[in-house]
């Protein structure tokens, strides 16, 4: 923006509109997907584990290169930065969307998280440089909306999608938005071109990549190669281990480490930032979770699912305008414990869930959970950038992206290799004792019988289905236990001190 001034009339309007479309378009994609998972496992042979890479590619891609935003943005300026990942966001949907098999479609989400990590940083960046500081409050709610609309339309919108055209199409949807938003970027922002060094750590940012790549590889991978009877996990745990190790010393003695260690000091920002991990896991397993429970154990059709599943992010946008009434008038621990407490009880009402139920109980679980996420996130990211040394923010605000972006992609891969090996220890427990010389099998009701293959056939349909649903439910219980653990790291954090408007917004990507 040229000095920081978008120019009078129609500019300043058309300026949010075309980074608001990159917003919405980059949020989106971190749930469209989701609903179409059981219809791309067959069109690309994938199992249910293998078919979530697609999922924690994009989140893993997007958490590495999102502290590099900064960085480029300073290197080669903000208005080419923003162009190349548009473009690059935008053709690597095309290729998501022509994917034939499991490794292109990876591949290419990997390049989709790549390219589009810099796109919700950037958009906020742009939105504060050209409103004035007593107008960035309105700026951010504004901008706000268009990070949490993507989520909210997503599930609804990629069950439309599927049903009507094909899942290829959750991924063609964004090209006439990446179009849009690349028009209006070149046309409407005209910033300097920086070209002056910034310095940066890249062997500290190469260890941790690296450590992240290989160790989401071991939890991806794990539960197909019988974990450690496996040569692979134990060469991708080693690799993880050591890059990590490697990077912690880095980050003990280097003279400016990518992850200052200020930020390791400050009590609230290391608190907060762990906070931030589990929450990110609770939020994106679940979302990972029920629809393929809803389509293939419940029968939803894909569009259902993307309905029933819609309330979650109602809930957290209704909670979102709370909290920008209540942030600066209310202790956010407070704020943060109500919303943990709502989590709690949403999943608390997911453990209760069964094969016979309706609709309603994931759609009142959902409102509730949304509801206390949305209590969660923006006072979080203040609490954590409440102590902090204001020199240290830009590197703090891509390490508690990064860390929350690891935690969902984490908790997708871990939940699901436990839904899977539940799955097994359940139905096997549940058909050891049909036998042919148990009599309680000469009561079955049609169409299970052990004299005929149909009827076994029928019965170990019925078996695997029953073991699935107690698989989920067991999974619940684990991020419910999770969720009750985090509450006694709220009284680690310290109350922050009174701040403006604006200053939460440079905590949130």
């Amino acid at each position: 923006m040229s000095d920081g001034h978008p120019g009078p009339g129609l500019n300043r309007p058309l300026i949010v509109s075309s980074v608001m479309l990159a917003t919405v378009m980059t949020s989106l994609d971190t749930t469209i997907a989701n609903v179409a998972l059981p219809h791309m496992m067959g069109s690309v042979s994938a199992s249910a584990d293998e078919i979530t890479w697609v999922l924690t590619s994009y989140i893993v891609a997007a958490a590495i290169m999102t502290p590099l935003s900064g960085w480029l943005a300073g290197r080669f300026g903000r208005k080419q930065v923003f162009l190349v990942s548009i473009a690059g966001f935008t053709i690597a949907s095309a290729l998501c969307g022509a994917a034939q098999s499991l490794p292109e479609i990876v591949g290419f989400r990997l390049l989709q998280g790549l390219f589009g990590a810099s796109l919700i940083p950037l958009s906020q960046a742009v939105l504060l440089d050209i409103y004035t500081p007593e107008e960035q409050g309105p700026a951010m709610a504004i901008w706000g909306m268009g990070a949490v609309l993507g989520p909210i339309i997503g599930p609804a919108l990629g069950g439309w999608l599927t049903e009507n055209f094909s899942w290829r199409w959750v991924f063609y949807i964004n090209l006439p938005f990446g179009m849009l938003a690349f028009a209006g970027v070149m046309s409407f922002i005209h910033d300097k071109r920086h070209q002056f060094k910034v310095p940066f750590d890249f062997m500290g940012f190469g260890f941790l990549s690296l450590a992240i790549g290989a160790f989401q590889l071991f939890l991806d991978r794990g539960q197909d190669k019988a974990w450690f009877e496996s040569t692979e996990i134990w060469i991708e745990a080693t690799v993880a281990g050591l890059a990590f190790f490697l990077f912690i010393v880095h980050t003990v003695t280097a003279p400016r480490p990518f992850l200052p260690r200020e930020l390791i000091k400050d009590r609230n920002f290391a608190t907060a930032t762990f906070f931030g991990f589990f929450v990110g896991m609770l939020l994106f397993a679940t979302l990972a979770l029920l629809p393929p429970m809803l389509e293939t154990l419940m029968g939803y059709p894909v569009v259902t699912t993307g309905i029933v599943t819609a309330p979650r992010g109602v809930g957290s946008l209704v909670s979102m305008f709370v909290v920008g009434q209540l942030v600066n008038r209310v202790d956010v621990r407070l704020i943060i414990g109500a919303g943990l407490v709502l989590s709690i009880y949403a999943l608390f009402g997911m453990t209760s869930f069964s094969l016979g139920m309706n609709a309603w109980p994931v759609m009142w679980t959902g409102i509730i959970q949304g509801l206390g996420i949305g209590l969660i996130f923006v006072p979080l990211s203040t609490l954590a950038f409440a102590t902090l040394n204001p020199a240290y923010r830009a590197e703090g605000a891509g390490v508690f992206t990064l860390v929350r972006n690891l935690g969902s992609s984490s908790g997708i891969s871990i939940m699901q290799a436990l839904f899977s090996t539940n799955t097994s220890v359940v139905h096997s427990r549940l058909v050891e004792g049909l036998r042919p010389d148990n009599p309680a099998t000469r009561l079955l009701p049609a169409p299970y019988s052990l004299s005929n293959p149909g009827g076994i056939a029928a019965l170990n349909a019925e078996a695997t289905r029953q073991s699935a649903m107690v698989a989920y439910i067991d999974d619940f219980k684990l991020m419910l236990f999770v969720a009750v653990l985090l509450g006694p790291l709220l009284f680690l954090m310290k109350r922050p001190v009174r701040t403006q408007n604006h200053e939460p917004s440079l905590a949130v990507d």
